[in-house]
């Protein structure tokens, strides 16, 4: 049986193997390497473009790929140097060695006049940032450029969760059930989609309900995730229906893996069909959704930090600004005394306040 699924035209590719060897397994007939298969596309895309610094930009996408860098962020430096590169040709910037600290600043202003929020621009600047420390390093650049810091303000943003009736109409909707296996494992998992889309039969222990994760999307590092009861339900019955030759979670037409871009056209579709598309959820949210729904619940931050993959408790803190029920319910709790006219006593002028 074939999941129902709309894939993306494949690029044919082709790549010089004195450069880049090796390949891994990807699905049942098929072999590849996708961050090499992305390094050789993004270089021959930079060898038809007409931009300053275009070798030493291939030179450091290879040296993203020689450090193991997943596509995705090979992708993400590629557009934002090429950014780079043609703001400086506009500037009559013909190598780099003639780069300023004027400029990058220049660049981060027009960015930001092209109307790009201040969290993508403070993603590219860290990006050109980057790249130009390793050609700094090689003499290429002049150091002066990053002496100084240049940063763009970032407002502190809280994670967007799905609303617990929501939850239940998105749910109600889903009747497919590959998609129904995949959304609940988001939602009840709290891995990222990328980590969903790579995950092997092999990964899952149906008996103790657990997720073996060997290396996070991001953080590069292994972690086991737990799953409920409902989303072991959905699981079970895919299992039942795939292919049991192929040893991929969850794949498309003709065994072929399935696009981040894939996966959010099928979430957009149950979120029109359960009236929710005007809400502005994203797939990203199903996880933000585990997190503040099992701090609501009373789990520990420090608990929640290994299972959401983050190296950092600070990132982890955020879900509590968003999720801390104890707050609201003591606000509410002294409200209800106020409004009563149950506080008594004199009120003494604290300074400090």
């Amino acid at each position: 049986m074939f999941p129902e699924f709309s894939s993306e035209e494949s690029e044919v590719r082709h790549f010089q193997p004195s450069l880049l060897r090796g390949s891994v397994r990807v699905g049942r007939g098929q072999t590849g390497n996708p961050a090499k298969e992305t390094f050789e596309r993004l270089s021959l895309k930079l060898k038809e473009r007409d931009l300053p610094g275009i070798e030493l930009a291939e030179r450091y996408l290879f040296h993203l790929y020689r450090r193991n860098r997943r596509p995705n962020t090979i992708e993400l430096n590629y557009t934002a140097i090429s950014f780079f590169l043609k703001f400086l040709q506009g500037e009559g910037i013909a190598h780099l060695e003639g780069l300023s600290r004027k400029h990058l600043e220049a660049f981060v202003e027009h960015e930001q006049d092209r109307g790009l929020k201040p969290m993508s621009v403070s993603g590219r600047l860290a990006s050109v940032k980057a790249f130009l420390r390793y050609f700094i390093e090689e003499g290429v650049v002049r150091h002066e450029v990053l002496s100084k810091a240049v940063s763009v303000k970032v407002p502190d943003a809280l994670p967007r969760a799905i609303a617990p009736e929501d939850v239940r109409q998105l749910l109600s909707v889903i009747d497919h059930t590959r998609n129904r296996a995949m959304v609940l494992m988001l939602l009840r998992t709290g891995m990222r989609i990328g980590e969903l889309l790579a995950l092997r039969v092999e990964d899952i222990d149906l008996r103790e309900q657990k997720v073996f994760i060997d290396e996070a999307r991001k953080t590069r590092t292994g972690r086991v995730v737990y799953f409920s009861s409902d989303a072991k339900d959905a699981l079970v019955a895919w299992l039942k229906e795939k292919d049991p030759r192929e040893d991929v979670l969850v794949y498309g037409r003709k065994y072929e893996s399935i696009t981040y871009a894939a996966a959010r056209a099928i979430f957009v579709k149950y979120l029109k069909k359960a009236g929710l598309r005007h809400k502005g959820y994203t797939l990203h949210c199903l996880r933000h959704t585990f997190a503040s729904e099992l701090l609501n619940a009373g789990m520990r931050l420090e608990t929640l930090q290994p299972l959401l993959g983050h190296t950092s408790l600070e990132v982890t803190r955020r879900y509590a600004r968003l999720t801390d029920k104890t707050r609201e319910e003591e606000y509410f709790r002294a409200m209800a005394l106020i409004e009563k006219g149950e506080i008594h006593g004199n009120y003494r002028f604290d300074h400090r306040l």
